[in-house]
């Protein structure tokens, strides 16, 4: 039996639509999830799609991720930069993880050039707006069907 498609999305992007939106958009996470949940419905998966502001909520779902997900997306959002923890639980995820950001880290301030959790992720998506999502969730099926 298949297991949902984990996307986490970390520290402030429950303002997407209204934050910064030279930068993110106008899309707003309901939108955004809605568009995530239509495209693995598509590929034949369900997702699990959250955002918190919180390091251990975050953690938690990645924990959760461990036994119960396919695959992971995670947005870290600023904890990319920051967080050796979230680093250390998805070092224990044995299924694929993509990390996706919105825009690309590496084209602003330089502080934000650094990712701790690239290092347990097969791909990276960034700067492609909240498109990189959809790349992101056909990318994961893609190496689910390839298994």
């Amino acid at each position: 039996m298949s297991k949902p498609i984990f996307i986490l999305n970390g520290p402030n992007l429950n303002l997407l639509g209204t934050r910064e939106p030279e930068i993110y958009g106008h899309t707003s996470l309901a939108d955004l999830k809605a568009m995530c949940e239509a495209r693995a419905a598509k590929r034949g998966h369900e997702l699990f799609f959250e955002q918190s502001n919180s390091e251990e909520q975050i953690i938690d779902w990645v924990h959760e991720a461990i036994n119960g997900a396919d695959g992971l997306i995670i947005n870290p959002a600023a904890f990319t930069h920051t967080s050796v923890a979230i680093l250390d639980a998805l070092m224990n995820v044995t299924c694929p993880i993509i990390e996706l950001h919105i825009s690309n880290p590496h084209k602003r301030e330089p502080f934000r050039h650094h990712s701790y959790t690239t290092f347990a992720a097969q791909g990276l998506i960034a700067g492609l707006g909240v498109n990189g999502y959809i790349h992101a969730v056909d990318a994961i099926a893609d190496m689910l069907a390839a298994d």
